[in-house]
């Protein structure tokens, strides 16, 4: 059911398939950070902000103010080059802890940062090579605000 929802919003094949992967792979790191003894929310959100923040240079509240959104999912609204460092930064955090078997925050902590440097290095990387950063203020449905009502521009009828 979610899948149509996302294709009537306007996401193409080949995002839904990247997004749902990325789906799967943030549940096998918080797997991984629970036998590494993180147990509570917010413990998930220190981590979370340390991998984003160094591969983006943004904690995960200040890339949605960047984009621009309020409510919306960060990740969801990302393009799929976004998409696949932040997913990198957490597939490469999560075979850091399988490795070097951290414990509890603060190790895990340092753990998440290596994993956002791999994704950080790829992304200095791919700008390098494109000239350009990308990172983008653009939202993947290209959201606008009206007296605190969301607009939404259906991506598919534009291209008709």
């Amino acid at each position: 059911m979610q899948l149509i929802t996302i294709e009537v919003n306007g996401y193409d094949d080949k995002w839904i398939k990247q997004r749902l992967t990325g789906v799967v792979d943030r549940h096998k790191l918080t797997d991984v950070w629970k036998e590494s003894g993180i147990t509570k929310n917010y413990e998930y959100g220190i981590l979370t902000n340390e991998i984003y923040q160094e591969w983006s240079g943004m904690k995960a509240s200040q890339y949605k103010e960047f984009k621009g959104l309020r409510k919306e999912s960060l990740r969801d609204n990302m393009t799929d080059i976004e998409v696949t460092l932040a997913d990198l930064g957490e597939i490469a955090t999560r075979e850091l802890v399988k490795t070097h078997k951290p414990y509890g925050l603060k190790e895990n902590r340092e753990m998440a940062k290596r994993g956002g440097k791999i994704a950080k290095n790829t992304r200095d990387n791919l700008e390098k090579e494109l000239g350009k950063s990308v990172i983008s203020k653009d939202n993947a449905l290209n959201y606008s605000y009206i007296d605190n009502e969301k607009l939404i521009e259906d991506k598919k009828s534009k291209k008709k």
